[in-house]
């Protein structure tokens, strides 16, 4: 189940930094592209550079558990 637009929690990448615990360059260089995908996990408003990601989506994939390992084995 996905969240509206209205009920979705925008971050930028020191955000989701700050809510996951992993430094921002450990989610733009190894998460983002690779577990972290663009118009599910993150959007660029408006075409342009800027990435915002969308909470919702990624505490719902944190929480199942072949979403975590293949997060943790990319990292660790």
């Amino acid at each position: 189940m996905s969240a509206s637009a209205s009920e979705t929690t925008y971050l930028t990448t020191e955000e989701l930094s700050a809510r996951i615990k992993y430094d921002p360059r450990t989610i733009r260089n190894q998460l983002k592209d690779a577990v972290l995908l663009e118009g599910i996990h993150y959007i660029r408003p408006f075409g342009g550079r800027k990435i915002l990601y969308l909470w919702e989506r990624i505490e719902e994939d944190m929480h199942r558990p072949s979403s975590v390992s293949h997060l943790m084995a990319g990292v660790n």
